[in-house]
């Protein structure tokens, strides 16, 4: 998670606190498959992409000294006129200003969950000493790519925003069927060669420090992306047909 000290073009701005509804005093922990229906449906209404679900391990939680299991990832797929904008402070500013936006709507969530009886919390994107994309990876519902982007299925211009919450019976995976894309990344490295500011060490791997995404909105390596280009579900098939050879 970029820390305070760090200006992201994504989380530099504190998001204000919207909450109108108070947690309730002994939180339910199930909720059916009606209300977590409507409750993706309310998320949809915003133009969110979708939802994922995090349920902590024991050695996570204790990383990280948390003291919540159930984590539901609020999905949005960043704007493409955005993305594809030539690198400025603009560009960092105008990405702020879409965070911002959908950010408004993730108290709204929380305020429906505490309304049905649920414990909701916003874990906030500016919190120094916890791991958002740690929390993601921990959904088996996404992989980080050679360029450390955080690819869901959604796509990899995938923006996230997190509640922790009561209910234990969410839909969690227990297994990730993306661990393909490790391999198939070795097999491409177009983000490595293309890259402006050579962020990659002899051995190809990542050094955040060098990257100026967080700085000046620089995507060149995520626009050169086959998963930006083509989208998930084309690379699999283009991966699996490699793989049968």
């Amino acid at each position: 998670m970029i820390s305070s000290s760090f200006e992201g073009f994504r989380y530099h701005k504190p998001l204000p606190n919207f909450y109108k509804v108070e947690n309730p005093k002994n939180p339910k922990n199930e909720i059916s498959e009606d209300l977590l229906n409507d409750f993706t449906e309310l998320v949809l209404k915003y133009n969110f992409s979708g939802l994922s679900y995090s349920k902590l391990s024991d050695e996570f939680k204790h990383e990280f000294n948390t003291d919540f299991d159930n984590v539901i990832i609020i999905k949005f797929l960043m704007g493409d006129n955005l993305i594809k904008m030539e690198k400025s402070r603009e560009k960092c500013m105008l990405m702020d200003d879409e965070f911002q936006d959908y950010g408004v709507h993730v108290y709204e969530f929380a305020d429906f969950l505490r309304e049905k009886g649920f414990k909701a919390d916003l874990i906030h994107p500016l919190a120094d000493d916890l791991s958002m994309r740690a929390i993601a990876l921990q959904s088996n519902d996404c992989v980080i790519t050679r360029s450390n982007m955080c690819l869901f299925k959604d796509g990899i211009t995938v923006g996230f925003f997190m509640i922790h919450t009561s209910i234990e019976n969410l839909p969690f995976k227990s297994e990730n069927d993306m661990c393909w894309v490790e391999d198939f990344c070795s097999t491409c490295g177009v983000c490595i060669d293309r890259c402006p500011e050579n962020a990659f060490d002899e051995n190809e791997k990542f050094q955040r420090k060098l990257c100026t995404a967080h700085r000046e909105g620089c995507n060149d390596c995520l626009l050169r992306c086959p998963f930006y280009r083509r989208g998930y579900d084309k690379v699999k098939r283009r991966y699996d047909r490699m793989v049968k050879r």
